[in-house]
């Protein structure tokens, strides 16, 4: 049989195997889209069961059915990323993310069915509106768990399917360019000149980018903005969309987490120093041997982790009226963290 990767080819008989409950107890069920995610789609699956065999409600998700956005994701390895994580690494590292219920997919995982925990009342933050200093202090917490399990730890580059392979690297290398050409189009006339002046420092010096090394290496999440995080009412957050993860600098993800999701920039600037600190002393009482300096100085580097991503994601997928001005967002947040951290000085 070939995986369902959408609900209109799910069956009551699927669900009822995918989630381990006896045949003939679930009656129906119904699909509602959630989220805002742009690499593939989510869906709030409504379970009516005859008896409460099993979760009222589950959320799905299953690959775009965008062809152009399918081909990038097969491409970069999204799938299998997001697929990897919770097969394997989610089990093992204490991060706040949804419980995987199921996960089927073809042979080369660009067709999924992904069956996860419903963590509602839990919201989505909002990239646009930006987040609270109580929101970023709840993902900072986050973030240090996924981050202090391979600290520096030479297991990290055993995981096989988790290792970046050398011609995306090299796609990427030879992409930005052209990307931000088409970028530096679409967004001359929504940026201010000098943040499309740093954009443009940025890229003529991108190769000396991609050649940093981390001084740490660890599992990194790559897209550590509040989009991709839920905050439940509690004031604890979950993390999710694990389709950009990697080994790499775990101050990349908190330099993207701050400078993509604190809107105010001012705000950004008073609180960061302190906020990194935090970070550091959290990895430290989770067991890694973290350098507080180091992570500061990789903090200031990494602040165009959120230019980059902007470039090639808003180049990449489907094109929407809210991604666009969220990838917009997205660039001038960071390029003012960049100026204030004088991040161009250390590449």
């Amino acid at each position: 049989m070939s995986t369902p990767s959408h609900p209109d080819q799910f069956t009551t008989d699927w669900l009822e195997r995918a989630l381990q409950a006896g045949p003939g107890t679930l009656r129906g069920f119904s699909a509602k889209a959630v989220g805002t995610g742009q690499m593939s789609l989510s869906f709030r699956l409504t379970l009516d069961w005859k008896n409460g065999e099993g979760p009222a409600s589950i959320i799905a998700k299953c690959p775009s059915r965008d062809a152009g956005t399918r081909a990038i994701a097969a491409a970069l390895r999204a799938y299998a990323l997001e697929l990897g994580w919770y097969r394997d690494l989610a089990p093992k590292i204490g991060v706040a993310c949804p419980a995987c219920l199921h996960l089927e997919a073809n042979a080369d995982e660009t067709e999924f069915a992904l069956l996860l925990q419903d963590l509602a009342p839990a919201q989505q933050g909002d990239q646009l509106a930006g987040a609270s200093i109580t929101q970023i202090e709840a993902a900072l917490t986050q973030a240090a768990r996924l981050h202090a399990p391979y600290w520096n730890d030479p297991r990290l580059f055993e995981i096989g399917w988790l290792q970046p392979s050398a011609s995306t690297g090299a796609m990427l290398r030879q992409m930005t360019p052209a990307l931000y050409t088409q970028f530096r189009d679409r967004y001359k006339e929504r940026l201010a000149p000098d943040i499309l002046e740093l954009c443009d420092a940025f890229v003529a010096r991108a190769g000396a980018y991609f050649d940093l090394q981390p001084a740490a290496p660890t599992v990194q999440h790559r897209d550590f903005r509040i989009d991709n995080i839920l905050f439940a009412p509690s004031g604890g957050a979950y993390i999710v969309d694990w389709q950009t993860l990697g080994p790499g600098p775990g101050a990349s993800d908190v330099a993207y987490l701050l400078g993509t999701s604190i809107a105010d920039a001012a705000t950004r600037a008073r609180e960061e120093e302190r906020l990194v600190r935090s970070y550091a002393d959290q990895l430290r009482a989770l067991g890694a041997n973290a350098d507080a300096e180091q992570i500061w100085r990789e903090y200031r580097l990494y602040a165009f982790s959120g230019v980059l991503m902007a470039i090639i994601a808003s180049t990449t997928v489907e094109r929407t009226e809210r991604g666009d001005e969220m990838f917009a967002v997205m660039t001038e947040r960071p390029a003012r963290q960049a100026m204030h951290l004088e991040s161009l000085s250390l590449l």
